[in-house]
């Protein structure tokens, strides 16, 4: 009877243990999902994707129709489709990029990363989570704005005698890679945001290394410069939707430029996140 109670009052460490870390990975999947989808900058950001997407393709189809009246070899036909549905990509890429900062900023700004880290312990769990949903709902949206403005585009385009289907793999493939870098965008920004700790710097940096970095570097006259531009980040994006026969490298060689930006990102974050205080 004594030996019940004390087992009663006195819990062992074990038990206790088993409480503290009973969250699993696909409970902060949940939790981070929540937080993402209940936040009301995401869903403005997400639709200001779309509405650029299809405004861009629109001005886009409009502007390069009259030059491709007549005849046109059917790569040439693929290529002002591709050029016309993924223009939006280059100013959404700055939407989910400041979305990307504030997903992890917004939380150190209100307090709620204490709430996060007590809930997981281990830290990094939460910063993959966070990644992992931000990839995945930036994905699906920027399919959906790429695969309107393909519509958009052709439907404007045919009537100028411009057609490309989207099983040709010459078209499929920029808008897969278009929705893409918009995803690996969000989550390089992530990145940024959670070695910064703050909206207004993460938004600077990841903005400057977007936009700014790759005018500055070809204003410089010299060979290093220009050598350097095809691996910025957001010229490997450009490239990652650019005709093979085209661009300077491999579609898939820029996708690696991309992903080392991110890798660089998140190992920053993900080391100063276990060293640092919330």
């Amino acid at each position: 009877m004594s030996a019940t109670t004390r087992s009663q009052a006195n819990p062992s460490p074990a038990g206790t243990l088993q409480v503290t870390s009973g969250l699993s990975f696909a409970g902060v999947l949940r939790s981070e999902w929540i937080k993402l989808r209940s936040v009301r900058s995401t869903p403005w950001s997400y639709a200001t994707v779309v509405v650029i997407s299809l405004g861009m393709a629109v001005i886009m189809s409009l502007a390069m129709g009259s030059q491709g009246e007549g005849q046109m070899p059917a790569a040439a036909q693929a290529t002002f489709v591709v050029l016309a549905s993924t223009f939006g990509v280059f100013f959404g890429q700055l939407v989910v990029g400041v979305l990307g900062v504030l997903v992890v900023t917004g939380e150190y700004s209100t307090g709620m990363i204490k709430s996060t880290l007590t809930a997981v312990p281990r830290r990094l769990p939460a910063l993959w989570a966070k990644a992992v949903v931000l990839f995945t709902a930036t994905f699906v949206i920027g399919a959906v704005a790429t695969g309107g403005s393909y519509l958009v585009a052709v439907s404007i385009l045919a009537d100028r005698g411009i057609h490309a289907s989207l099983v040709d793999g010459a078209v499929i493939g920029p808008l897969l890679y278009g929705a893409l870098y918009l995803a690996l965008v969000s989550v390089f920004a992530l990145g940024v945001g959670t070695i910064l700790r703050s909206s207004a710097g993460g938004i600077a940096v990841t903005l400057g290394l977007l936009l700014l970095l790759p005018i500055v570097l070809s204003m410089i006259p010299a060979a290093w410069a220009s050598e350097l531009v095809p691996y910025l980040i957001s010229n490997a994006g450009a490239t990652m939707m650019t005709a093979g026969d085209v661009a300077a490298m491999d579609p898939w060689q820029a996708l690696l430029i991309v992903v080392g930006w991110l890798v660089v990102s998140l190992a920053g974050a993900a080391a100063l996140l276990k060293r640092r205080d919330a």
